[in-house]
């Protein structure tokens, strides 16, 4: 049981402490694929492919993609737009 460590713990080893320049990023990556697998739910509960969402919010296929993969950082703006036109839902931020 010595060498079962926390998540946590995991982290600081790989990626060292919180407020590290290389924590930071990988918080952030992991924050924007958070974010894409929360819009894909979203878009294949509305039915809809990438194609269609593109369309309907003035985007392309490809950034959908990115977004959707964790590849590309999106703006508030962005994500308002994909989430209140595209799929005609509300955002709802809380910082905590």
């Amino acid at each position: 049981m010595k060498d079962i460590i926390t998540f946590d713990e995991h982290l600081d080893h790989r990626y060292g402490k919180i407020g590290t320049d290389k924590r930071t990023a990988f918080e952030i990556k992991a924050k924007s694929f958070a974010i894409g697998e929360i819009l894909r739910d979203a878009r294949k509960e509305a039915q809809m492919t990438q194609e269609q969402l593109a369309n309907k919010t003035g985007t392309k296929k490809s950034f959908i993609s990115r977004i959707e993969n964790g590849h590309s950082d999106i703006q508030l703006s962005t994500l308002y737009r994909l989430v209140e036109i595209g799929f005609g839902k509300k955002v709802k931020l809380s910082i905590g």
